[in-house]
């Protein structure tokens, strides 16, 4: 895409960013959040600190349990934000009525959509993983100094964390989600589009009616599992966790990266050409659509 071409598109997104402020608060306050839980835990007595016996290092400083959640935490954050916000990002522009101003700009439909589509595909994640990391750092370095200020040792072998896998196997879980996730996102946006009210209703009918339709009428669950595997599907996928008892163990380490796999894996492609159609119909709504 040329220079000029992709200006509109640039001054877009960030418009997107200007006028939905969660985008960034919301993982800023969680990261916030846990950084005031990390405060509250050194307030307890070290003989009641997780992990901590005998005056040794501090739980934070010898564990990646913390540093585990605070991803997982900042990751599902990143998920509802960004299904609230396609839920809206179409709708509430032909509700205020804004819609009509947007269009009187020379952008056009596809790159207004696009434009939305990018958020939870391409700058959510991003934005998490910075998020992420700077909660991470805090940490460290927080949990350091209330354990010096207790007084208890810090070893220095206690604190070797695997810091490569704690920083790029988050940003490659954001990744994959994100793709993963990318028919779900791109459905919002069209129902987005299409709707007059109501819009997590019909957001939710047509996923859930004929999964109830079908266990009441045949009696089996194809449908239900077919919706399963794409809200769950990408760990096992993009990761090497095959085993059901392995679902719940912390990936942490490089080597645990499955991107190959992932990449030829029929659920992504089946998942990104189903995104391109929802794209593609959201555009040809927009375009029709009057405001509500």
């Amino acid at each position: 895409m040329s220079a000029p071409a992709a200006r509109p598109l640039y001054w877009s997104v960030r418009r997107e960013l200007w006028e939905n402020r969660s985008l960034y608060v919301a993982p800023l306050s969680v990261g916030a959040l846990l950084l005031a839980g990390i405060v509250v835990h050194s307030m307890m007595p070290p003989h009641e600190m997780p992990g901590v016996a005998s005056r040794e290092p501090a739980m934070l400083g010898t564990s990646v349990m913390p540093y585990s959640l605070a991803a997982t935490a900042l990751s599902l954050t990143s998920f509802i934000v960004g299904a609230l916000y396609c839920l809206d990002a179409l709708y509430g522009e032909r509700r205020d009525r804004s819609l009509l101003f947007w269009k009187s700009l020379p952008v056009s439909d596809l790159t207004t959509v696009l434009a939305k589509a990018s958020i939870p595909l391409v700058v959510l994640p991003l934005l998490t993983f910075a998020v992420l990391i700077a909660t991470q750092l805090a940490m460290l370095l927080l949990s350091g100094v209330l354990v010096l200020a207790k007084g208890l040792a810090v070893g220095a072998a206690g604190w070797r964390l695997p810091l490569a896998g704690m920083s790029l196997v988050p940003l490659y879980g954001l990744l994959v989600h994100a793709l993963w996730y990318a028919p779900l996102y791109t459905w919002l946006l069209l129902v987005s589009a299409w709707a007059r009210r109501a819009v997590l209703l019909w957001a939710l009918l047509p996923l859930l009616a004929p999964v109830a339709v079908e266990r009441v009428a045949f009696g089996t669950s194809y449908l239900l599992s077919a919706l399963t595997y794409r809200l769950n599907g990408a760990r096992t996928e993009a990761f090497r966790v095959r085993a059901q008892n392995e679902m719940g163990i912390p990936i942490l380490q490089l080597s645990q990266l499955d991107p190959l796999g992932f990449l030829g894996s029929p659920g992504l492609w089946i998942g990104l050409a189903l995104a391109g159609a929802f794209l593609a119909a959201a555009v040809r709504l927009r375009r029709d659509r009057e405001p509500i």
